[in-house]
């Protein structure tokens, strides 16, 4: 069929008496200020009286919080923050107070915050080095779950508090660094997981009670178990797993006979499950080649239909208590997410948000599309890919490779406004998924155990290639970028393979493993050993191989320029990682640009930042790559 159109279009030409080549599409350009004039707006949760929702928004440059009216999507600002994020959890039942939960600067110590209707606050949870995290409401609405290390910074305790009086009671104190995932809505029985490496763990259910544990994993079959959420009359648990299957699939666990049926799977993994307030509605999530997919099924087990939303993908919604009324999250590649309001009484459905930068045509940016190619052992890589409008055979455009972090984390189908950014400015972004990403599998997901900086390297040298073999791709200007275990990848790539790719941009990449898994954060502690298991012990015989795959201590291979971005305050990847490779790099009398953000960790929130980042690794990239001579000359 490929060989007929190919033919068609050139007896087309030939019978016009012509063959001139395609123009390259006329894009406008446009700033990186007018792309981040877009607006992010997350959570959605509902007002008792189910006329507002509760919304995090950077619309004033750093996330706030503020509601929206269902009625006409009017926003009232509820805090006005210009030094750090705040993110919704939810209103406090029976009021009008709100909770929120902030960290400083990025350092990942979240703590639980409460918002009275005058604007005050107060510090829930003001341990020092405490980090908290919102478990949900009790059933009866009158008392909040939390978890939070204050008693030891490596385990996370269980605590109640009743609303109104705000104090702190210990439920459950973890000695054993169990994971915590979940407590039911009565407030007996606790999930929780052990993990044994980065891909299996066992699931436990821990009466609180009788105070007695039994494992919900099944023995003899290892595999990833992870909670799902127990079901609104507190009578089932859910929990995803892979056991015996390639792919995550919902287990429905009775908590009284121990009895348990499968309650959905698909070609994919799934994700998460839900019910609603009284268990009328179960939404489902699941990970299909990169994109969400939702399934809502009604307590007969029927499918319930989503409203039509032209040109929108719905990638996640929040039912209403009274179970009337849905929060839907709608977005594509080319439009950042939107918040709608559905009636399920009167099948209405409202827009309550516009978060698209409103200076920029949607025409002129690309949809992402999702391509597979070989690797160097035939394994077949997935990939979001971003073409340039102007790109052409005769208009040939230079290109990155773009490595997501992790290790296990997957590049998806979604809005970037950065990816955008450089799309926009003529660089065509290929998003790989190398191997060792989620979402693909067990088998795929493990494929990088102990094979760091090695065979997911050659996946993004082959996603170069792939790049290369198309005839709109100046095979010449290729350069590679990535954040965290991405920016790990492109440092790999510079210092290991430093002939392949043009440039590379690190963002807060790791480059000393050695240094990062000694000093993880005290609260991995219950994931520290699987950690270590599928990348190894620094502080074993494994430190050689650590040693060795540490592009740091191989900086004198780099020969082609990098740029490094930076959070001071990251936890994760200390800033020393990024301070020590720079220095090694200009000691190679290589081009190396650094930019740090004192206020910032492991991930930019601020826009102000953003700007300053992201433009100046545009500015590098003209510099280095587009404007750099072809091999040879």
């Amino acid at each position: 069929m490929k060989q007929l159109l190919c033919l068609s279009v050139l007896l087309a030409f030939f019978a016009c008496g012509e063959n001139k080549p395609v123009p390259p599409k006329d894009v406008k350009q446009y700033s990186i200020e007018q792309f981040y004039q877009t607006k992010r707006t997350g959570a959605g949760l509902w007002s008792a009286d189910e006329q507002r929702l509760l919304v995090q928004s950077d619309a004033s440059g750093i996330f706030n919080l503020y509601e929206i009216a269902v009625t006409d999507g009017s926003m009232k600002p509820l805090t006005k923050s210009t030094t750090e994020s705040l993110y919704a959890i939810d209103y406090v039942p029976g009021s009008a107070d709100v909770l929120y939960a902030a960290d400083k600067g990025g350092d990942e110590n979240d703590h639980i915050y409460l918002l009275k209707p005058d604007g005050s606050s107060q510090d829930l949870t003001p341990g020092a080095k405490e980090k908290a995290g919102f478990l949900g409401w009790s059933k009866d609405k009158k008392a909040l779950y939390y978890s939070s290390n204050v008693r030891d910074p490596k385990f996370f305790d269980v605590y109640k508090m009743e609303i109104g009086a705000w104090k702190a009671a210990l439920v459950y104190q973890n000695n054993e660094g169990y994971n915590l995932d979940g407590i039911s809505p009565y407030g007996d029985y606790l999930a929780l997981s052990q993990s044994i490496t980065t891909s299996e763990n066992q699931l436990y259910l821990y009466d609180l009670k009788n105070k007695q544990l039994k494992e919900i994993s099944e023995a003899g079959k290892p595999g990833n178990y992870g909670a799902s959420g127990f079901s609104a009359d507190g009578k089932w648990l859910y929990y995803t797993t892979d056991v015996d299957k390639e792919f995550a699939y919902l287990v429905k666990y009775e908590l009284a006979s121990g009895k348990r049926q499968v309650a959905f799977e698909t070609n994919w993994d799934l994700m998460y499950s839900y019910e609603s307030e009284t268990g009328k509605y179960l939404v489902i999530g699941i990970n299909e080649d990169g994109k969400n997919k939702l399934i809502i099924r009604d307590a007969a087990g029927k499918d319930v239909a989503f409203p039509a939303i032209p040109d929108g993908d719905v990638v996640a919604v929040n039912i209403s208590p009274s179970e009337k009324n849905m929060r839907l999250t709608v977005g594509t590649s080319k439009s950042p997410n939107d918040l709608y309001a559905y009636s399920f009484e009167t099948k209405t459905l409202k827009r309550l948000t516009t978060n698209a930068a409103p200076e920029i045509q949607p025409d002129d940016l690309v949809a992402a599309e999702v391509v597979r190619y070989k690797s160097f052992d035939g394994l077949e890589i997935p990939a979001i890919y971003y073409k340039p409008h102007t790109a052409t055979a005769n208009n040939k455009v230079p290109a990155l490779v773009w490595v997501h972090g992790g290790p296990g984390g997957q590049s998806r189908v979604g809005y970037f406004a950065f990816i955008q950014y450089l799309v926009n400015h003529g660089y065509a972004v290929l998003a790989v998924n190398n191997r060792g990403s989620s979402g693909y599998g067990k088998s795929f997901y493990k494929m990088d155990d102990r094979n760091h900086g090695e065979k997911d390297l050659q996946d993004c040298i082959y996603g170069k290639k792939f790049l290369q073999a198309q005839d709109y791709i100046d095979k010449d200007r290729i350069g590679i970028i990535g954040g965290s275990y991405g920016g790990y990848m492109t440092m790999a790539a510079m210092t290991f393979q430093p002939d392949e790719f043009k440039v590379g941009v690190d963002i807060f990449g790791v480059t000393n493993w050695m240094r990062t898994l000694k000093s993880v954060p005290p609260y991995w502690e219950s994931f520290r050993k699987a950690l270590y298991a599928e990348l190894g012990d620094p502080f074993t015989a494994d430190s050689v191989r650590l040693h060795n795959i540490s592009p740091l201590f191989h900086a004198k291979n780099v020969k082609n320029p990098v740029m490094v971005l930076q959070g001071a305050n990251d936890p994760r990847v200390l800033q020393v990682e990024s301070d020590e490779i720079v220095a090694a790099i200009k000691a190679n009398q290589v081009p190396v640009e650094y930019v740090v953000f004192p206020d910032e960790g492991h991930g930019f929130v601020k826009k102000e930042n953003e700007i300053k980042g992201y433009s100046a690794v545009l500015s590098f990239l003209d510099k280095h790559l587009k404007a750099a001579p072809p091999v040879g000359q």
